[in-house]
């Protein structure tokens, strides 16, 4: 795998305990002047689960499948984990690579879409991590994977399997819902080269329906929506919110719907609360048959795009001839450096790992 002696797992972090969610939610909005109340009550849903977010298990589940898998092909490169909110945190992850002779690490953030806070915050946290320890080590971040067929293929499969079981049991107006976290509006306008966070996400949705309808024999109604907003009631974000959709697909005749959580790489919070908690109860009010795709995890095809994407990205920093890069849909692969202005800081430039003046790799 040269030149890298390593990969790092870079993800959101969580609390593991009560006594660590409010200091965990403290971290998470520091600078955003987010009310002690508003804290109270996000961290009320962590409580209704033990005080305990599943995410920090699913990346311990993540990181061991990947070393596993590396290794069954003969790759015997050491997996890191490191987090941006929560232990273990990046800056003791990374301190702990350069204890252990790391020169140079690729890492793939847990996040598959382009935008300021599912890519260029973790890059300047990144860079805020790696910066005291004189720069080693040297820091690559992998593409995005949003159109990765090992992304993808497991929501094809889970969609098509929560249709069948619904027509089952007597629902013939389904409707396709596609979830991911709202995003405000101007940091949508931001990502990538403008619009890329939904473009991408619209495409995904596109993909999944048209691979669905290939099976089925017909093509079910789709829509893509929202959850998790967080941020002022005064600041624009992206609608419409899954209850709200729930409500007006039920008043038009819908029978049940599929969620898909096509915004998500694991089931953590926003997805056991916002949508197997809030979205099913809503959709059970309005009478609503309710089937949730699974998300990714550990799907064996999901963990072999990590390796898929280490190799690819090890080709090309040899500077060997141009990788084969696997997509689906019509955007073809994401850039692997990020070039100068892409997902910008809505607080102000600040120095980000990854970067690069120009687009080397598509767009």
């Amino acid at each position: 795998m040269e030149p890298y002696d390593a990969l790092l797992l870079v993800s959101f972090g969580g609390p593991e305990g009560p006594d660590d969610v409010l200091p965990f939610l403290e971290n998470v909005t520091r600078g955003r002047d987010v009310p002690p109340q508003r804290l109270a009550e996000v961290g009320a849903r962590y409580h209704e689960f033990g005080g305990r977010s599943p995410i920090n298990d699913q990346c311990r589940t993540l990181r061991d499948a990947v070393r596993a898998d590396l290794s069954t092909h003969g790759i015997e490169l050491p997996v890191y984990w490191g987090n941006r909110n929560w232990h273990p945190y990046l800056a003791d992850t990374l301190r702990t690579m350069r204890d252990d002779g790391i020169g140079r690490a690729a890492c793939l953030v847990t996040s598959a879409y382009s935008s300021y806070a599912g890519c260029r915050q973790y890059r300047e946290d990144l860079f805020d991590a790696v910066a005291p320890l004189g720069g080693a080590p040297r820091l690559d971040r992998l593409r995005h994977f949003f159109n990765h067929p090992g992304f993808v293929q497991p929501f094809v499969d889970g969609t098509a399997a929560a249709l069948e079981r619904l027509h089952e049991q007597g629902s013939r107006a389904v409707r396709l819902v596609f979830v991911t976290h709202s995003i405000p509006a101007a940091m949508n306008a931001a990502s990538g080269r403008g619009d890329a966070y939904v473009r991408q996400h619209g495409e995904v949705a596109r993909v999944v329906t048209e691979q669905v309808a290939g099976r089925i024999g017909e093509t079910p109604l789709y829509d893509l929506v929202y959850c998790s907003r967080s941020g002022s009631p005064r600041v624009p974000w992206l609608e419409p919110d899954i209850a709200d959709h729930l409500a007006d697909v039920a008043a038009a005749g819908t029978d049940a719907v599929v969620v898909v959580p096509i915004g998500f790489v694991s089931d953590h919070m926003e997805v056991v609360w916002d949508l197997d908690t809030e979205a099913a109860a809503a959709a059970d009010r309005l009478g609503l048959g309710f089937a949730r795709v699974p998300t990714p995890g550990t799907d064996q095809r999901f963990v072999a795009m990590v390796r898929d994407l280490l190799v690819e990205r090890a080709e090309l920093e040899r500077g060997g001839a141009a990788p084969d890069r696997a997509v689906v849909g019509r955007l073809g692969p994401s850039w692997d450096a990020c070039p100068d202005g892409c997902c910008a800081n809505p607080r102000g430039d600040r120095p980000a790992v990854g970067g690069a003046p120009a687009d080397r790799a598509g767009r």
